[in-house]
């Protein structure tokens, strides 16, 4: 088959040589983690690779992150800030847009971004990008995402936690 291709260039998605990219560490899926610290201790344990890949002169993409304090973490972490691109979105379906456009741009050696749960499709549909990217993709998920946005008070939660516990004796 290489007498027939000859030198002609390849497709750089399509016809990516297996073997080569698997030596790089190319893992081409996307990470996802459910975090209940917004992520903070989740970007902690990534700052180290996340400076490894700022040298390389590509952007570290942070899509919609909360206020944990990021900034210094990763500047103390070694990681070269001018490689840092903040997106900030306004909804769920613009931050998967964002994470995608990211990944798929060539320019980011990776992309993170804070979302609620991920259904199954929008899982699927990062990880069929995923495959055509060189770029480091993580998914930081609201671990609270499903409780409901009403926070309650230990008055509110008091009646039903004695109603509860008296139902055991």
């Amino acid at each position: 088959m290489n007498n027939l291709m000859g030198m002609a260039p390849r497709h750089p998605g399509l016809w990516a040589d297996l073997d080569s990219s698997l030596k790089r560490g190319d893992s081409n899926t996307i990470s996802t983690t459910a975090s209940s610290t917004q992520g903070k201790q989740e970007l902690q344990a990534l700052t180290p690779e996340l400076a490894r890949l700022s040298q390389q002169g590509q952007w570290v993409v942070l899509i919609s992150p909360p206020n944990i304090g990021y900034k210094q973490m990763l500047a103390d972490g070694g990681v070269r800030m001018d490689r840092i691109l903040l997106v900030h979105t306004k909804d769920e379906v613009e931050t998967l847009w964002a994470m995608e456009k990211a990944l798929t741009s060539g320019t980011s050696s990776a992309v993170i971004c804070w979302a609620q749960t991920l259904d199954a499709r929008d899982s699927r549909r990062l990880q069929i990008v995923a495959k055509n990217t060189r770029a480091l993709g993580v998914v930081i998920e609201d671990a609270n995402g499903h409780l409901p946005a009403k926070a309650f008070s230990q008055k509110d939660l008091g009646g039903q936690t004695m109603s509860l516990f008296s139902s055991l004796h």
